[in-house]
């Protein structure tokens, strides 16, 4: 969080403030010392943002795969603490070279999470599709938007942040993350679990604040979670790819009402 100054303005009234505004800065994720990619995010949890977005990007598939992530300085003033370097073990360092080849390197805003890929169709191949069985009801659907919001202290000073959290089969919170993209959350949420060896996730719920975008279904879809849910509406394309991945998508969580669209067999009404 940064202190800021603001105005605040009321009925016939303007009176100078200090509010708490969410930190915004960009993190750079090197592979190997190569620059990959440069993301814009609220600090913390880096490491962990770091893995779970090397996992939706196909460079890794479970923690055997990470070699280290450490924090570095750069050749720029003020950037220390903003950069990350991964090194990649056995068959995933042997994708490094090919990766660096075929991605673009590109400044990804707060609301990209899939700006340096070259196509959808490169993001939906070898997406496994998902065999959980299990269900929730639809009562405990209904009681994961008060939960994530509980748990969201950073969001109670700023009112500016986006939060991801992992539920259990029975509806209890596993790890929350609150970032200023949304794709951030659910990278460092998924990544920190991927670094615990808390892994594969098919066993866990995913519910995110605001839309559900293509890129946070694909995100799902490469951990392995079977449910994802959302306090507002996924867009098209995140609905067709849930739908051809097998994927329980939900909609509008508010109140005792939400909308299913796609994997109503894991939903017992």
């Amino acid at each position: 969080m940064q202190s800021v100054e603001v105005i605040r303005v009321g009925a016939g009234t303007a009176e100078r403030a200090r509010d708490a505004a969410a930190a915004e800065e960009p993190l750079e994720i090197r592979l190997e010392g190569s620059p990959f990619v440069v993301t814009m995010r609220t600090p913390g949890a880096d490491r962990e943002l770091a893995a779970g977005f090397l996992l939706s990007e196909g460079l890794i598939t479970s923690a055997d795969d990470l070699g280290t992530i450490r924090h570095c300085g750069s050749e720029s003033a003020g950037t220390e603490g903003n950069v990350v370097d991964v090194t990649l073990a056995g068959a995933a360092s042997a994708r490094v070279e090919a990766a660096l080849a075929s991605r673009r390197l590109v400044v990804a805003t707060a609301a990209c999470g899939v700006c340096g890929r070259r196509s959808i169709d490169d993001l939906m191949t070898n997406l496994p599709p998902i065999v959980a069985e299990w269900s929730m009801p639809a009562a405990v659907v209904a009681t994961l938007p008060g939960r994530l919001r509980d748990a969201q202290s950073v969001f109670d000073e700023t009112g500016g942040l986006h939060a991801a959290g992992l539920f259990d089969r029975s509806g209890a919170l596993v790890v929350i993350a609150e970032d200023v993209g949304r794709h951030n959350a659910v990278d460092k949420a998924i990544g920190s679990q991927l670094l615990a060896e808390r892994w594969p996730l098919g066993d866990t719920a995913l519910f995110v604040s605001g839309r559900t975008s293509f890129e946070i279904v694909q995100k799902a879809v490469v951990a392995g979670i079977p449910l994802v849910a959302a306090v507002s509406a996924p867009s098209s394309l995140a609905i067709e790819l849930a739908r051809a991945a097998n994927l329980t998508l939900l909609g509008f969580v508010r109140g005792d009402t939400f909308n299913i669209y796609a994997g109503e067999q894991r939903i017992l009404l």
